[in-house]
């Protein structure tokens, strides 16, 4: 009994450490906000836009505060994501767009090994796309995913209760069948956002709209491919990306690089690199993918198990 109590204490003590350190790292964090890093030198700034597409908000701070500075000349942005949810994926592509057009500065996208989805997206803001030659691109189209547990339900014995103003405020419930005119709707919904993606490249590519229709039916290809059919500009490396990005900004094929300082970590960062690691991947891929239930998302087929 004495050594189930002592280990019950350890592990208790154990827990409320990391809690007080994980909430006091965090009233840090807020108090003390991220410093903006002075600039001494023209530059180019470099972007790192990788994983799922979810979250965009240290992103997007570091780009408009940085790429509004005078001594940056220009934007390169090294993508490396299979896309994510719709909306922040076209935030990225309107800050892009925006620094090209209203702070007439030259954007570049250096992709690595994939700008599928919401990555391209992103990426056909560029004046220019640079890949490798076996990078994975396209999956231009839109996925929306629900779960049916109403069997899962019964089996269980429990019944749930809906009390709702509308015939659509239930859509997509995981507790019934969705109607055929809830399909039409969603599919409709889809529909249009899948236009907006499709117009995004046909006005980011300059390519003919016949094109751009027979390859957004959700397909990924090759670099190489891509670069024969007009959704890429050439094949090459960041260090090529680097130089094109530089003649573009007037600094020369070898300019002097700034890089963001990184954010701090946040309370799932911190938990990753924890001897867990593999345990809490495994959960926050499940929290995940519940969170993106029934939103529609430009991301890669098989990304998250999708």
């Amino acid at each position: 009994m004495g050594k189930f109590v002592k280990q019950f204490l350890s592990i208790f003590g154990v827990l409320f450490v990391s809690i007080f350190l994980i909430t006091l790292g965090a009233i840090i964090s807020k108090v003390e906000p991220q410093m903006t890093v002075p600039i001494k030198k023209d530059s180019i700034l470099v972007m790192e836009l990788e994983g799922v597409i979810l979250d965009t908000k240290d992103f997007l701070e570091d780009l408009t505060k940085y790429a509004r500075k005078k001594q940056i000349k220009g934007v390169l942005v090294r993508i490396d994501s299979p896309g994510g949810a719709v909306g922040p994926s076209q935030e990225i592509y309107s800050e892009l767009k925006r620094i090209r057009e209203e702070l007439q500065k030259p954007v570049v996208a250096s992709v690595m090994t994939m700008a599928a989805s919401g990555g391209y997206y992103a990426a056909v803001a560029a004046d220019q796309i640079v890949t490798n030659p076996g990078t994975l691109m396209g999956s231009i189209g839109v996925i929306m995913q629900f779960a049916n547990l109403k069997d899962l339900y019964k089996w269980a014995k429990v019944d749930r209760y809906v009390i709702k103003t509308g015939d659509y405020k239930d859509s997509g419930a995981d507790y019934r069948d969705m109607r055929p005119d809830e399909r039409e709707l969603f599919s409709e919904m889809l529909d249009e956002v899948h236009t907006q993606f499709k117009t995004a490249v046909m006005n980011g590519r300059k390519l003919a709209k016949d094109i751009v229709e027979k390859y957004s039916d959700g397909r990924v290809f090759s670099g190489e491919t891509a670069v024969k059919l007009g959704f890429a500009d050439q094949l090459g490396t960041y260090e090529d990306a680097l130089r094109i990005i530089g003649e573009l900004s007037g600094l020369g094929n070898e300019p002097e690089v700034f890089k963001p300082p990184k954010h701090r970590p946040d309370i799932l960062e911190v938990l990753a690199e924890s001897k867990t690691n593999n345990y809490i991947e495994n959960a926050m891929t499940k929290i995940l993918k519940l969170r993106l239930t029934g939103q529609p998302m430009y991301i890669m087929p098989g990304a998250m198990g999708m």
